[in-house]
């Protein structure tokens, strides 16, 4: 059994979104929250490195031993962001390729993960695209709550709608 390209692909876009993201916060965004108890914007983005590093944890141990950053979100509703925009892109990095390790190994073994994703080990990585979109959205949100200005939003919008649409 061998893992479609398409959903290779479809991940890959979903890393350069993350990546082309990133290149539009500041690291004064990083602490920018609704004020009324939400994520702030660095602890959103820790949350979708954290994601995959607990289920890959879950469904690869080996895999997951590959990830070497970590955060301070645990089972805590809110913790102290750590990362820092430079180490947030290398933590999706290490995060995306454990996640795709987990699952080539899975197709090329032809096995399920026991417990989760059973019916396809590469539901994880849909799950992961799905899980990044809504986080996404929550921080475009806070950046338009502390004002950043239409010009900027579009931009943002202009680095990251063209992956899918290539």
């Amino acid at each position: 059994m061998q893992l479609p390209p398409i959903v290779l692909e479809f991940f890959h876009r979903n890393g350069l979104v993350n990546a082309a993201l990133l290149e539009h916060l500041t690291p004064d965004d990083l602490m920018l929250s609704d004020g009324q108890g939400g994520l702030s914007i660095g602890q959103h983005l820790e949350h979708l490195f954290g994601v995959r590093r607990y289920w890959v944890g879950k469904v690869a141990p080996t895999s997951a031993e590959r990830i070497e950053h970590s955060t301070l979100e645990g089972n805590n509703r809110h913790w102290d962001v750590t990362l820092d925009l430079q180490s947030l892109k290398a933590a999706f990095e290490e995060g995306d390729l454990a996640a795709l390790e987990a699952v080539q190994d899975a197709y090329r073994e032809n096995r399920k993960f026991a417990g989760v994703y059973e019916s396809d080990p590469s539901h994880l990585l849909f799950h992961a695209v799905v899980h990044d979109a809504h986080h996404r959205g929550q921080v475009m949100t806070l950046l338009r709550q502390h004002g950043r200005p239409l010009e900027q939003m579009d931009e943002i919008d202009g680095a990251t709608w063209p992956i899918w649409k290539q």
